[in-house]
């Protein structure tokens, strides 16, 4: 049985911090990923490998004990500290727990290996010899520690991994909240999600939805279904976050003279806007409480923006031109008393 120096596998020092053992590992697993290179045996067997180094050397006690084990192996075999752990003269008893995750970054257990690679053992002889209790059949592993079940019993229990997919909504729809009925098909098995997406959700939101994940296995609960919103542009409102934005177009008669202009809002119900006198081109006016609401306390709303756009007319009757004259004349003289 050959001897696996885990931190030649990882590229690292046997002083190195675990902040550089857990950056040596995420690197090397994103090169080696089977995902990022199918079909590849040489990149399948170097990412075992990978994961199988970093199960040890992410784990504290794992580690210590590897770190006492060095060269000295061979005699830690030799007295039984394989599938006789703790018995014998000299022997080592070697009892893990659920195992550390890293600080939040975990390996990949046994059981998801297997259901990526197959039914090959995805850990080494020297793994399960001074890690594995042995290695017997009817054995199992869960969190990088194997556990002992009676033969014929089954798969370990685990719960069902979580699931995300990305949703299109509108901002009406943001807005007010919507029902979605999604088809999905996972383990094999079709089935529709009826969804309520809550009113205020935006870009880049998560919505769970608890037990509709992937199926949990030997009699484990289902992960969950996470939706992530997509917002879609909207043809005449901007969000930015709580706020909207959007604009309206005045007569210049209005804007010079003052007036309201009418404004429409995602709620449904108009709302009239004050122009006062003298408003200028792309002037902007703040309708307070008429924005988005917030997620979970619908009755607290954002702020709706409205930028002017003031209308020039594109053709004048002789009537409007000789106004319009009488005005710049007007506009003349003042200038010309003023100076």
């Amino acid at each position: 049985m050959e001897f696996k120096d885990y931190y030649s596998t990882l590229g690292v020092a046997k002083t190195a911090t675990e902040k550089e053992i857990k950056q040596a590992y995420r690197k090397l697993a994103r090169k080696h990923h089977p995902d990022v290179n199918p079909g590849d045996k040489s990149a399948e067997a170097k990412f075992k490998e990978i994961n199988e180094a970093y199960e040890v050397l992410g784990d504290p006690p794992k580690r210590k004990k590897y770190d006492e084990l060095g060269s000295n192996w061979r005699m830690y075999e030799q007295a039984g500290a394989g599938a006789n752990a703790g018995a014998g003269a000299g022997g080592w008893n070697i009892n893990f727990g659920g195992g550390g995750q890293g600080g939040g970054f975990r390996t990949m257990t046994e059981e998801e290996m297997r259901e990526m690679f197959g039914d090959a053992d995805p850990f080494s002889d020297f793994f399960h010899t001074f890690f594995g209790g042995g290695g017997g059949p009817g054995e199992d592993v869960r969190g990088g520690a194997r556990r002992s079940t009676p033969q014929g019993r089954g798969r370990a229990a685990r719960q069902g991994r979580d699931v995300e997919h990305e949703l299109e909504l509108g901002l009406e729809d943001a807005y007010h909240g919507a029902m979605r009925r999604l088809s999905m098909t996972h383990d094999g098995q079709a089935r529709t999600v009826d969804v309520r997406i809550p009113p205020g959700v935006g870009e880049g939101s998560r919505v769970r939805i608890a037990g509709e994940g992937e199926h949990g296995i030997g009699g484990a609960k289902s992960g969950d279904l996470y939706l992530r919103i997509r917002q879609t542009p909207h043809p005449k409102f901007e969000r930015k976050g709580r706020d909207l934005y959007t604009h309206v177009s005045v007569p210049l008669t209005t804007a010079v003279l003052g007036g309201e202009a009418e404004i429409q809002t995602l709620s449904g119900k108009p709302v009239r806007l004050k122009i006062p006198p003298a408003t200028q081109n792309g002037q902007v006016f703040r309708l307070k409480g008429h924005g988005m609401p917030a997620v979970g306390k619908p009755e607290e709303h954002g702020d709706l923006y409205v930028t002017v756009d003031v209308e020039l007319p594109r053709s004048l009757t002789a009537e409007q031109r000789k106004h319009f004259e009488e005005l710049q004349k007007l506009e003349k003289e003042t200038k010309h008393s003023a100076a």
